[in-house]
């Protein structure tokens, strides 16, 4: 009962994984979340897009996959945050850790199991994938990493239902309980889950997974498809907002089968607040977040992870959006 329970939340690219987090740590729901988060770029999005209240502990675990290159890094991060806690530093009674949208459940798993420093101090209590409705078919019959996020799934949550037909829904969740017929498969709108379903299940079995996978415990390999790349966009001036959004529409509609996932805090020339811009594919959203501090920079930065992007068009683009020095106060 000592052992402090990890939740690994996961799920492919623009699957909902960071909305579902905002939720959890929004609610009150009287837990002490320490939160480790990996992004597959060099620079990370998401933790800025975090609810940061002073209460939860938010690390950030960039420019590698937390199942393959930067894996030492978790171990590394656990055995800190567990030192911590130990001498009264941190105060916290549970993690969550959510994986990139390319990561393979199966080796961050493995940690729990076969490192000892790890065993001594926490338990894996259950993998939560989210399965992204709109493009869950697709990407379930391309990427081995999305397979894998299902058969190791302890619970499942469907996102996006509302932008697809109920019979669609119908035929993913038939299809999702072929892959994993013994996750429980829910539904998550707009980041919204039961607490119950997600945290304190026991829903992780060895033995199960054993089953699946024979070489679970000794089998550490992992790699992408090296056609799958990222790049950055970082721009401190301020941008204008009519051609962001034209230009962004203009791409997506040209080359958003090769963008597998877009996300970016935006500084728009006008505005105090922050503009979100977050996509999949051909399905892109944006909104205002939170007000800058005065203390931090205003500065715009983007992720662009997919295949054969033109990045060069991107970022001249990007660069093009920048407001005229007439519009800046």
């Amino acid at each position: 009962m000592s052992l402090v329970p990890v939740t690994i939340l996961t799920g492919f690219l623009g699957s909902g994984k960071t909305t579902l987090l905002n939720r959890i740590l929004k609610q009150q729901h009287g837990h002490r979340i320490a939160v480790i988060e990996n992004e597959f770029g060099e620079a990370g999005i998401d933790n800025e897009l975090l609810v940061q209240d002073g209460d939860e502990q938010i690390i950030e675990m960039n420019n590698g996959c937390i199942c393959c290159t930067v894996r030492g890094d978790l171990v590394r991060i656990l055995g800190e945050l567990s030192a911590k806690r130990d001498a009264g530093a941190l105060h916290f009674d549970r993690v969550i850790i959510e994986t990139t949208g390319l990561a393979d459940p199966a080796p961050v798993a493995q940690t729990f199991f076969v490192d000892e420093d790890i065993t001594d101090k926490y338990l894996l209590d259950a993998i939560v994938t989210m399965v992204d409705a709109r493009h869950a078919p697709q990407q379930l019959d391309e990427h081995h990493e999305a397979q894998e996020q299902v058969g190791f799934a302890d619970r499942i949550l469907i996102t996006k239902t509302d932008v697809v037909e109920a019979g669609d829904v119908a035929l993913l969740r038939q299809r999702l309980t072929k892959m994993n017929p013994r996750a429980k498969i829910g539904e998550a709108r707009n980041g919204i889950a039961s607490i119950d379903d997600l945290l304190d299940i026991r829903g992780f079995n060895l033995n199960a997974i054993l089953e699946i996978e024979p070489d679970f415990l000794t089998d550490v390999d992992h790699e992408h498809d090296d056609d799958v790349t990222s790049f950055v966009f970082r721009e401190s001036r301020p941008l204008d907002l009519a051609r962001i959004e034209d230009f962004l529409g203009t791409m997506v509609q040209t080359h958003g089968a090769k963008l597998m996932r877009y996300k970016g805090v935006l500084n728009i020339d006008g505005l105090n607040k922050r503009v979100v811009v977050q996509g999949v594919h051909m399905l892109m959203a944006s909104n205002t977040a939170g007000a800058w501090k005065k203390s931090e920079p205003r500065e715009s930065k983007m992720v662009f992870i997919g295949r054969d992007m033109p990045d060069d068009e991107l970022l001249d683009g990007l660069a093009r959006c920048v407001a005229s020095r007439e519009q800046q106060p």
